[in-house]
């Protein structure tokens, strides 16, 4: 990636620090987990910021970080949910997920890359088009997971259904990622960021 500077290497570092907080609410806060199909699904941040990622840094920068976290978390740091690590962790029902921070950040920040002047109703257009990628992806492995290795008999249907107050509360985030997007790059220098003000 040329033109790479410091300033996005320590942003970039920051978002895999924001993913494994946003990833781990649960831990100091575990009624935040909810029991679907089977399966416990924790609450969590990480889609907002996964939003912000792509809002902030663009889709190169955003999405490297996105997959800099999941590399940490293969890696054996206990980044991802519940305090785990490593591969395995891609091969539960949430591991689609966790891979769909990637596209998440990617085309959220593709969007607002194109945008001329940051503004509230483009990026939320931009967070709820991330939203769909990280529910579309997460939510078809999670059947998958359950309907194969699970050995859990649900339809596409259940799965998606059993994610509805997850997917109300990452849409009202998505609009706030918009909102704090745009105060935000009233306040920082334009020369910090990758998507510029």
């Amino acid at each position: 990636m040329k033109g790479l500077r410091p300033i996005d290497l320590t942003f970039s570092a920051v978002f895999v620090c924001l993913m494994a907080i946003g990833a781990n609410i649960t831990v100091w806060f575990p009624m935040l987990a909810v029991p679907i199909g089977g399966a416990s699904v924790p609450l969590s941040l990480q889609t907002f910021f996964a939003t912000i990622a792509g809002l902030m840094l663009g889709k190169k920068l955003g999405s490297i970080s996105m997959i800099t976290y999941i590399l940490v978390g293969i890696a054996g740091v206990p980044v991802f949910a519940k305090m785990s690590a490593g591969p395995m962790a891609l091969v539960t029902p949430t591991g689609g997920f966790i891979i769909s921070f990637v596209f998440v950040a990617f085309f959220v920040g593709w969007i607002a890359e194109y945008s001329k002047k940051p503004s509230i109703p483009l990026y939320t257009i931009a967070s709820l088009t991330g939203l769909l990628f990280n529910y579309g992806i997460g939510v078809t492995y999670m059947y998958i997971a359950m309907n194969t290795w699970l050995y859990l008999d649900i339809s596409y249907v259940i799965a998606w259904s059993g994610m509805i107050p997850f997917l109300i509360k990452d849409a009202a985030l998505a609009g706030l990622a918009a909102v704090f997007m745009v105060n935000m790059s009233k306040r920082v220098p334009a020369r910090w960021l990758l998507v510029k003000a």
